[in-house]
């Protein structure tokens, strides 16, 4: 005859009714015997033996004073079994959710360290779902689709080729990551705006003395300013955006690495931040392809312009033919040269092979 004391080592994957049965059989006791004893129905008794009803708080202690072991040992073989049929069910589900892997920028995700580097092979591919629901913070491929590409309604492009929702979609989801780490006070535009002439002077700078002041400059007027490696089908270099009403976000990918680019690319976004609505996402992509002209772009590539090199010093543009005179009007007007020859570039008062010398590609620590 079995001990009430007894411990119990079953199967976790197993239903509590498999070890009821076993119980019953050793004591040689009907399910209708038990039922009596329990106070249930054979038809109740019939369905816990079965794993269709579940073990509540009183029937474990019911079991306890009947088949002995303790309350809290029926309690927890019933979460751990019921936390394994969850398991199986959610492999499957997994399974039938790998196609949505072919939307995503999965390659690009492993290179930055994201998801694990493993081969897109069908026995991975639920464990990659899982994943990747993990790092866009949803449920389902279904809640993905509702919130981030339901997003698209809001992306302002720059650019025809701005078209693959799931890249751009894991670029945004990245600094959205960084920007959730970092807090702020709410933005200010007065105080944005004195940020944004403070980092104007930073651009004479190496990397490792402008970057940490500039995303200090920015986070203190309640703007973050994040650094996230490019994702190539996404085509951004850099995008604002609103992440609630009092917290605005810019993002850059170092897309180009060169100061000039990456300069301009930064003010900008800036331009969107001071002009813009806080509805759109504004996605950028410096200098590539045909551009979707929008009053918005135009307003952003403008405020940029006259902000690096207000409209007072742009008639003495078409004199600088050369390194010395470039160098001299920089200093004078207080940006890197670079950013003077990029515009002389750009308005065709030079060609684009000239003075490249003083432009310098950089990345940031961690940032490729």
């Amino acid at each position: 005859m079995t001990e009430t004391t007894r411990t119990f080592t079953p199967d976790w994957v197993s239903p509590p009714g498999d070890t009821i049965a076993d119980l019953l059989e050793e004591r040689d006791w009907t399910q209708a015997q038990l039922a009596e004893r329990l106070g249930y129905t054979t038809k109740h008794i019939s369905l816990l033996i079965n794993g269709k009803a579940p073990i509540n708080e009183e029937t474990a202690l019911k079991l306890e004073r009947v088949l002995g072991s303790t309350a809290a040992f029926w309690l927890r073989y019933e979460a751990q079994y019921r936390a394994a049929l969850a398991s199986k069910e959610e492999e499957t589900r997994l399974q039938g959710w790998t196609s949505w892997l072919d939307g995503l920028p999965v390659k690009d995700l492993m290179n930055q360290g994201v998801i694990p580097q493993c081969r897109l092979i069908a026995k991975n591919k639920p464990s990659l779902v899982k994943k990747l629901l993990h790092f866009f913070g949803v449920a389902s491929p279904e809640e993905w689709r509702s919130y981030y590409a339901g997003m698209e309604v809001s992306f302002r492009r720059t650019r025809q080729e701005q078209s693959d929702v799931g890249a751009i979609s894991a670029w945004l989801r990245l600094g959205e990551i960084e920007a959730e780490q970092q807090d702020c006070p709410k933005y200010s535009k007065p105080k944005f705006e004195k940020a944004v002439r403070e980092i104007r002077t930073l651009t004479v700078l190496p990397p490792e003395e402008f970057e940490p002041q500039m995303q200090q400059l920015c986070r203190e007027s309640g703007v973050v300013l994040v650094l996230v490696p490019s994702i190539s089908r996404a085509h951004v270099s850099g995008v604002a955006r609103w992440l609630n009403p009092h917290k605005a976000l810019i993002q850059l990918s170092l897309y180009g690495k060169t100061n000039d680019r990456f300069w301009f690319n930064f003010f900008h976004e800036a331009g969107h931040i001071l002009l813009h609505d806080k509805e759109n996402i504004f996605l950028d992509e410096w200098d590539s392809g045909e551009s979707l002209e929008s009053e918005p772009e135009r307003e952003a590539n403008q405020w940029a312009r006259e902000f690096l090199i207000p409209p007072e010093y742009e008639g003495e543009l078409a004199a600088l033919k050369s390194k010395t005179d470039v160098i001299d009007f920089a200093q004078r007007i207080g940006i890197h040269p670079a950013i003077v020859v990029g515009r002389l570039q750009h308005d065709c008062i030079i060609p684009v092979s000239w003075m490249n010398a003083f432009k310098e590609s950089f990345c940031f620590q961690g940032v490729e």
